[in-house]
């Protein structure tokens, strides 16, 4: 039996990029967001200094209040339950547990966008994230049998509030499309 959820499209969540503008300039940190420094699993083995996250505590509020079941699609997998969704005022949320975190036969395609659609599993979603191109769009559109927004951001600045707009009428105009 597949998950119905309650109703409401999916919104999945990519962290860097989108909650963590880490293509922003090193030193300077974009208005509204504080520094964090976090030690991921993997992390403690590979660099001496901890990892610089950028989050703006506000973003949490503003996903909360969209109309979506909000799922980490991030390779943190849980720990952004951990380590990015406490920041940000979120509970626990579900996340995609990644089959492979490799590029697939096609290299154009990212290696999230088969593995996204398999968990979306016919429902609507809106993917934000900064690393799929046109051929993701076109590959999901082919490939999933409900609505699909997938929404870039750039990874110099993240979330804006034109993002959450656009997010809040693409949610509203399926309701207009189930009427």
């Amino acid at each position: 039996m597949r998950n119905e959820g309650d109703g409401r499209p999916l919104l999945l969540i990519d962290v860097d990029g989108p909650l963590n503008p880490y293509r922003a300039a090193p030193h300077k940190r974009p208005a509204g967001y504080s520094t964090h420094r976090m030690r991921p699993t993997g992390w403690e083995n590979t660099w001496d200094k901890p990892l610089r996250v950028w989050l703006n505590h506000d973003h949490g509020a503003d996903l909360s209040a969209l109309p979506y079941e909000l799922v980490w699609a991030t390779t943190r997998t849980n720990e952004a339950n951990e380590w990015i969704g406490p920041h940000l005022g979120l509970p626990a949320l579900p996340f995609v547990d990644w089959p492979s975190m490799t590029p697939q036969n096609d290299a154009r395609l990212h290696w999230k966008t088969r593995a996204l659609v398999a968990y979306a599993q016919g429902r609507p979603f809106a993917w934000v994230d900064d690393e799929f191109g046109p051929e993701d769009r076109a590959w999901v559109q082919e490939n999933h049998n409900a609505p699909a927004l997938l929404h870039w951001v750039d990874p110099r600045v993240g979330l804006l509030p034109e993002d959450f707009n656009t997010l809040s009428k693409w949610a509203a105009g399926l309701g207009q499309v189930a009427a």
